[in-house]
């Protein structure tokens, strides 16, 4: 028998067992990198949208654009822009939206279950336009019970052009017959009212009605803007992983510096 040589390893074993450690590593090393990356482009974005909502919030209103000019505004040009309208409020049609309240809004609700108030309005060259005319309490969520509020004739108007927001998977299902609605999509509402209206709505600041309610309130820039915290999250992961591969490939060449 020829005895097998000593002091000598196959290459291909210390290579096999660092190899793909080193890929996986190399993989989620780059994953990482990436996730902060992308938080700080969301970053910058955000810090964009906070700027521009400040500038058009804090502008003096304009009057709203005609009906033959609705067609050329966009979310992206136009929404949160002040406006003032003379409009007649089609009581009669209003409908309700579940909510929390609004961080963005000054009416003291944040928090509070009650309801948007939506309703059509109709302007003087008889194009209809949605309102949101404010906020509500559940206990009042009938107009019977706030009457005053459901102020008749023409009103001059100042609020914020939106867009509708149609609601998500998890979004409940609308209410047509009790004129409910779980997410602010005016399209679906002014239809589900038998009314052709504006492809946006408009948040209502004032005038406040008589009694208070529903209660208008001046939408605020608040928005959360954590991308940076979240990026040195995923940067300071990816600094780990490079700690802890090296710790390991050190170790690693220490028991077998072949």
């Amino acid at each position: 028998m020829t005895a097998p040589a000593t002091g000598t390893v196959p290459a291909t074993v210390p290579r096999r067992g660092i190899v793909v450690p080193t890929i996986a590593a190399a993989a989620a090393f780059a994953v990482l990198l990436s996730l902060g990356s992308w938080q700080l482009e969301r970053k910058a974005w955000k810090e964009g949208l906070i700027a521009t909502l400040a500038q058009r919030l804090q502008a003096p209103p304009v009057p709203l654009p005609a009906a033959a000019q609705w067609s050329r505004l966009s979310a992206a040009d136009d929404e949160f822009r002040r406006v003032t309208a003379t409009a007649e409020f089609l009581h009669d049609r209003q409908a309700v939206v579940y909510t929390l309240g609004s961080s963005m809004r000054d009416d003291g609700a944040a928090g509070s279950p009650g309801y948007w108030i939506f309703t059509p309005a109709r302007l003087a060259d008889g194009a209809i336009v949605m309102v949101n005319r404010g906020f509500v309490p559940e206990a009042k969520r009938d107009p019977a019970t706030r009457p005053d509020g459901d102020v008749k004739g023409p009103v001059k108007l100042t609020g914020v052009l939106r867009w509708p927001e149609p609601g998500g998977v998890f979004t409940p299902a609308a209410d047509a017959a009790r004129k409910m609605w779980f997410s602010r999509d005016s399209d679906a509402i002014a239809a589900a009212a038998g009314v052709t209206a504006a492809p946006f709505y408009v948040e209502l600041e004032g005038p406040e009605p008589p009694g208070g309610l529903p209660r208008t309130g001046r939408l605020q820039p608040v928005l959360p803007n954590n991308h940076l915290g979240y990026a040195m999250t995923w940067f300071g992961l990816a600094a780990v992983l490079a700690a802890v591969y090296g710790a390991w490939l050190v170790g690693a060449r220490r028991k077998d510096p072949a």
